[in-house]
């Protein structure tokens, strides 16, 4: 038998914490001494406080947990628990770094209103061009919509490419379209340039399409897409102060896309009207 300070010790957490847990029937002491008051705990009960830490530290209420650990729930369903809670937890990390990512590039924007250069920005006519595109449809045009739509679709382009022989003979190039079915959904079509004859890629789900020609103001983005706000919102402004109009959404052209997303070199081309 162990006293609480040992047991405590043993369990890595708090005497204050088992006295908590004790009242509220969670992990009762094994024998509590009736002139003293002294809580005794076997080592058998450290299976028990094992489980409670590990399912309290995935987010389950202590009340959730005695509810589960009452039920006598073995190591394996319980492990399945556990793993089912962490891809949540996981998943809920992505979604907040994700957000936190969008916030940080609206602060940018906001901090760099009427101070980023606009001297980089390009009309051009931009050529006709070949690309080899699967697409997808996305909820919305904002960063938490695309990303999981164009990237999914980017993984399965190129091993699908290479099973059919095709090599690329270019630059990645995103690019989008209002959804038919309106409702701010948007396309997503994620290509690359390839010589390969127009029409579908055999039965890889791949379409090659020609993509016309257009003016295009442009401008170049050094980073992650997720961060391209600023950058956007650049070419926008000197969109409006130049005499043009928006004739559709932005190409975007991977020009350097090294593992490191921090150091990407994208170049954005918005077809442009003169007003």
């Amino acid at each position: 038998m162990f006293t609480i300070g040992d047991f405590a010790r043993y369990g890595r957490v708090s005497a204050r914490m088992l006295r908590h847990y004790d009242a509220i029937g969670l992990l009762r002491p094994d024998r509590t001494d009736p002139a003293t008051g002294y809580r005794f705990y076997g080592a058998a009960q450290l299976a028990r406080l094992n489980r409670v830490i590990a399912l309290k530290d995935l987010g389950f209420t202590l009340q959730q947990v005695r509810a589960i650990l009452d039920k006598q729930v073995g190591p394996e369903e319980l492990r399945g628990m556990l793993r089912l809670r962490r891809a949540e937890l996981e998943e809920a990390m992505r979604a907040a770094a994700a957000r936190l990512t969008q916030v940080e590039a609206r602060l940018r924007s906001i901090e760099s209103e009427g101070s980023m250069s606009m001297d980089d920005v390009v009309v051009k006519n931009v050529a006709a061009v070949r690309v080899a595109e699967l697409t997808g449809t996305a909820a919305g045009f904002e960063p938490e919509d695309i990303t999981p739509v164009i990237g999914p679709l980017y993984d399965r382009l190129f091993p699908l490419l290479g099973e059919a022989g095709v090599v690329p003979s270019g630059p990645g190039i995103a690019h989008y379209e209002d959804a038919p079915e309106g409702g701010g959904s948007v396309v997503v079509h994620a290509g690359v340039t390839v010589s390969a004859p127009v029409g579908p890629l055999g039965d890889t789900g791949i379409t090659v399409v020609e993509l016309p020609p257009f003016e295009a103001a442009t401008v170049v983005h050094r980073g992650s897409m997720d961060s391209v706000l600023p950058t956007a919102q650049t070419l926008a402004r000197w969109i409006d102060a130049n005499g043009y109009r928006s004739a559709g959404y932005a190409r975007e052209i991977s020009l350097e896309c090294p593992e490191d997303r921090e150091q990407w070199v994208t170049e954005l081309q918005e077809p442009v009207a003169q007003v």
